[in-house]
């Protein structure tokens, strides 16, 4: 790599062996007190046992998930494929595979589509990402632990898992006027751009990650310098304006442990585009620009990017101000050496700064811009450095390309397509702001010393789907009105209108590999998050949920699971999702075709759950009137499936709930116990309410049905999964107690509204620890879904062997709510260390893993259920029965 910086001028920092050299050299003076901490360091976790540096970084946090460059995850796991289905199942599910296969074909290879579920070509595992920068709903852009830039998703709900090389920070040190040590920030050894100085040392440098905020910390071999990137998205509870906006900030901390002055220059190049072949469509180009508002200047480069669907604009900027220059390279080939782009650096720290814009690309051509922000660093001194990333695609279109939506942020910034200078001026000078509202929200958490360091990290951490889970988040049409909404039937939602235009209309996929938008039976474990911290998008949701289940589309189709036809919606029943992003979401609902989900048991009940719950914790009176006549008309088309009247209900002898390849048959403990919560929560609602017809109805009926679950359901030890009297009816399921779950989350689970009896709930999930998790992968994974009595796997189904995120991180929320505390943190850090340190899945936790071999559905919502673990902590504390009023987790804004 003769192309850096000459020998004599002290380069440094090429490859491994050099750099490890050249620190033993820098450091040889620096005693026993440096060698210690270091250690120490190294000891902090298992994926920094690698880190050979000294450095700490400047302002990381102190929990959070932490890895060093160098790490390697030496555990492989294959998406579960057709060769994991066991061969009873394969024989079972013939008919099944051929509609499933026949329907992909048609989908993928004649529509030329993806399919929202594709079996046949799931995502494979990188174990490379980290935090993903950007707010909600305006699209995401990821940045690997390691620093490179990986994984897209600005098209609304469609992901791009391209690293693209060239999108990369550099550093450049001068002393005395002579450029001395010139470094990609990045451990890659690519065969593109070769006239660069690649392959930092991954061995001094480590990431850690506190969502929203990451820091990258990078020692420069033989430099006595040390810097400290922090990178920043406007993700803050209970915000609904900056929380919106599609940026991100990069401030670098510049520590100069040196006897004299030096100047340091960090360049951030990008490419125009997101490393697929639309950036070689051709058409597209860049300008410089700079933007001044109240005595604030930022400078830097537009990418401009127009395809003929969503076209947008990248934009790379840094804030000018006394002591710092900006300058910039408008365009420059990333698929080429790149010399002169390493050589205009090196020549003096800066860019040369041309005006004008560049030309059009001609078709296959590839253009990438670059940005530099220098300043003079005093001997044994700290100067700061902020860049940022902004992007703006303000007008997008779903895959069917019938409407037009407006994101969220255009309320602020305009659809024009020119908000990139004013959205990258606004990142520049409000992040400070922004860290001070994230930092005021999570430190009562982070200083709570009862708290264990992997539950901080997994909470905030799993925060990233909330963003990056497909986010969209877009304007209501200022011409529409409420029966444009509401359908033909007429939800009679008085303010339903008011809500969505104050507030917007929000989706979020179910996972980045199950692609459909709000997917009910899940969003009912994630819920929490959002209800918790953006609470209005919670309502929001809610509003869009109700609209359809007064609606119907009676478009027959057929069901992939059963082969029958039946139409794509029923009235008077709650969805299953709102939508394809690849087909019209909101507009067409039920993208799903496993199973007619009209007759699943647990959708109806779990919408009333959520609106009980979310007036207990907002207190929001005009909504639970709301949606009182749906939960109403939701409770009526649920009580068909009480065929003997006993007050509970029964399923149908097919995988009619979440669980949609586990097979009930009859009463069981996790339909059961929902329902009996649901009708608990009617009681309660109707009390509120002051109806006392629907009052005394549900309450005749929990009467009975509480009666008949305990005696068909309960053993003596916890409730059976299902009362069919099967080879596994009698299998310990570790979400039997998701009634309770809900309830305890509502303030009604005990006194009057005691629905389980306390010691039938506690003795219940003292099995479930037993068993489900101690007696699985040695306690050390979580619970399993289905265990047999005898300490075995429940392995009737493809789901009851595996372990699902979300149900353990709600199902250590119950035993938190029961005062099995230890228990539920002991249960829940299984997941954690499994997903987040052992196999590699940060930022992309999966729906399910096993034991061994496999894992299902990478990057999925349900985990966000961790927040009801911090809820029912809340409640514990608080020891009250009125709506939690925590300092950290504010329920009002």
């Amino acid at each position: 790599q003769g192309h850096a910086v000459p020998r004599g001028r002290g380069r440094g920092g090429a490859g491994r062996g050099g750099a490890a050299r050249a620190v033993k050299r820098a450091r040889a003076g620096r005693g026993a007190a440096m060698a210690a901490a270091a250690a120490a360091e190294a000891a902090a976790g298992p994926l920094v046992r690698r880190y050979e540096g000294a450095a700490r970084g400047r302002g990381v946090a102190a929990a959070g998930w932490r890895v060093c460059l160098a790490h390697r995850f030496e555990e492989p796991r294959q998406p579960y494929g057709a060769g994991d289905v066991p061969f009873h199942d394969v024989l079972r599910h013939i008919g099944l595979a051929l509609r499933y296969f026949r329907w992909w074909y048609k989908k993928t290879r004649i529509e030329k589509k993806s399919a929202f579920i594709d079996l046949l070509c799931a995502v494979p595992l990188q174990q490379i990402y980290g935090c993903p920068l950007g707010g909600i709903g305006g699209g995401t852009i990821t940045r690997g632990w390691r620093g490179e830039f990986c994984r897209w998703q600005l098209n609304p709900g469609i992901y791009h898992y391209e690293t693209v090389i060239a999108n990369q920070f550099t550093v450049c040190l001068r002393c005395k006027g002579q450029t001395v040590y010139q470094q990609v920030l990045s451990v890659e050894r690519p065969s593109t751009l070769q006239g660069w100085n690649w392959g930092y040392c991954g061995h001094y440098a480590f990431y850690h990650a506190l969502y929203p905020r990451a820091w990258m910390v990078y020692e420069l071999p033989g430099q006595n310098v040390v810097l400290t990137c922090r990178q920043v998205s406007p993700v803050i509870p209970h915000d609904y304006k900056d929380s919106s906006l599609p940026v991100g900030v990069f401030i670098w901390e510049v520590e100069n442990g040196k006897d004299e002055d030096v100047d340091v220059s960090i360049m951030f190049s990008l490419q125009n585009g997101t490393g697929t072949k639309e950036d070689r469509s051709g058409g597209h180009w860049n300008e410089p620009f700079a933007f001044e508002k109240d005595g604030e200047r930022v400078a830097g480069v537009l990418l401009h990017h127009c395809t003929r669907v969503n076209p947008f604009t990248l934009a790379i900027s840094a804030r000018e101000k006394a002591g710092t220059g900006v300058t910039h390279l408008t365009a420059f080939n990333p698929t080429g050496s790149g010399r002169e782009v390493w050589q205009d650096l090196l020549q003096d720290g800066r860019l040369d700064s041309p005006a004008g814009k560049s030309s059009l690309t001609e078709k296959g051509e590839v253009t990438a811009a670059a940005v530099c922000a220098s300043c003079r660093v005093p001997a044994r001194g700290h100067r700061t450095l902020e860049l940022a990333l902004a992007w703006d695609m303000p007008r997008v279109y779903f895959g069917s390309k019938e409407k037009l939506h407006l994101r969220r942020y255009t309320r602020f910034f305009g659809s024009g397509g020119d908000a990139a200078p004013a959205l990258s001026h606004h990142a520049l000078t409000h992040y400070e702001e922004w860290e001070r509202k994230i930092e005021a929200w999570q430190k009562p958490i982070l200083e709570n010393s009862q708290l264990p360091s992997w539950y901080k990290s997994a909470l905030f951490n799993e925060l990233y789907f909330v963003t990056d889970g497909g986010t969209i988040w877009v304007e209501l049409p200022p011409d529409c009105h409420a029966e444009d909404l509401q359908g033909p039937a007429g939800a009679g939602l008085s303010h339903l209108l008011p809500v969505l235009r104050e507030y917007g209309r929000f989706a979020y996929l179910e996972g980045q590999e199950y692609r459909m938008y709000n997917t009910y039976d899940v969003h009912f474990y994630a819920s929490f998050a959002l209800v918790m911290l953006w609470p209005k998008l919670q309502i929001s949701l809610q509003y869009d949920i109700a609209v359809t289940v007064v609606n119907e589309d009676v478009q027959p189709r057929q069901y992939l699971m059963c082969g029958q036809t039946a139409q794509v919606k029923l009235k008077n029943v709650v969805p299953h999702d709102i939508g394809d992003p690849g087909d019209e979401p909101w507009q067409r609902v039920n993208a799903y075709l496993m199973h007619d989900t009209a007759d699943w048991k647990d959708l109806n009940l779990k919408f009333v759950l959520q609106v009980y719950r979310d007036y207990y914790l907002t207190r929001d009176s005009l909504y639970l009137r709301d949606m009182w006549p749906v939960c109403q008309a939701v409770m009526e088309s649920e009580l068909k499936f009480d065929m003997d009247n006993d007050g509970l209900i029964e399923n149908g002898g097919f995988a009619d709930q979440t669980y949609d390849a586990w097979v009930v048959n009859g009463a069981s403990a996790y339909c059961g116990g929902l329902w009996l919560a649901a009708v608990c929560v009617m009681c309660k609602m109707a009390e509120v309410l002051g109806d006392a017809e629907i009052q005394q109805k549900y309450t005749d009926i929990l009467s009975k049905g509480k009666e008949a679950f305990e005696r068909m359901l309960w053993n003596g030890k916890y409730y059976n999964y299902d009362s069919s009297g099967s080879d596994t009816s009698s299998s310990i399921m570790s979400d039997q107690c998701a009634g309770q779950w809900f309830l305890g989350a509502c303030g009604l689970d005990q006194g009057e509204f005691e629905v389980f009896p306390k010691s039938h709930v506690v003795s219940a999930l003292k099995t479930i620890f037993e068993k489900n998790v101690m007696s699985f992968a040695g306690g050390t994974m979580g619970a399993v879904n289905g265990m047999r009595p005898d300490g075995v796997p429940d392995t009737s189904s493809v789901q009851s062997n595996e372990v699902w995120i979300g149900v353990v991180y709600a199902l250590a929320a119950t035993m938190i709510q029961e005062g099995l505390v230890e228990e539920g943190f002991r249960t829940a850090e299984g997941c954690y260390r499994t997903v987040w340190e052992r196999l590699g899945m940060a930022f992309q936790t999966p729906e399910a893993y096993r034991e061994k071999k496999v894992y299902r559905s990478l990057a999925y919502m349900r985990p966000l259920s961790i927040w009801s673990m911090q809820l029912a902590l809340e409640r514990r504390a608080s020891r009250a029965p009125a709506p939690v009023q925590s300092p950290q987790v504010p329920i009002h804004p």
